[in-house]
């Protein structure tokens, strides 16, 4: 039964970790498609475009490292060994620095609801 929940764990961890693929590349599209687009000459201000497209962006890679950890977590939820727990450790702690500096530069320079 143990084997069981393993293998159907790491499916849906191997599935969290493809929904986080598509969303970083998803993200990476339209942060390229909106690049293009900031790049052609306009009366907006171009840094207030490419400001909007770093933002955007970067909610893109907040999602896709929301859903990184959570995959992480579920591959090492039965039976973890030392080494795994130890793994997922360092990786919950690099994921979540990244996450959080991320998430507080996002805040930092979104521009003020109106």
């Amino acid at each position: 039964m143990e084997e069981l929940f393993k293998a159907v764990a790491g499916q849906i961890a191997l599935a969290l970790e493809t929904v986080a693929v598509v969303i970083i590349a998803a993200g990476a599209f339209q942060a390229l498609c909106s690049t293009v687009t900031a790049a052609l000459p306009r009366g907006a201000r171009p840094i207030g475009r490419k400001k909007s497209v770093w933002l955007h962006f970067g909610m893109w890679l907040l999602l896709g490292l929301e859903f990184e950890l959570g995959a992480d977590i579920i591959r090492t939820a039965i039976s973890p060994t030392w080494a795994e727990i130890g793994q997922l450790g360092s990786i919950a702690v690099i994921r979540t620095f990244l996450n959080f500096f991320l998430e507080r530069d996002l805040e930092k320079y979104a521009e003020p609801a109106s």
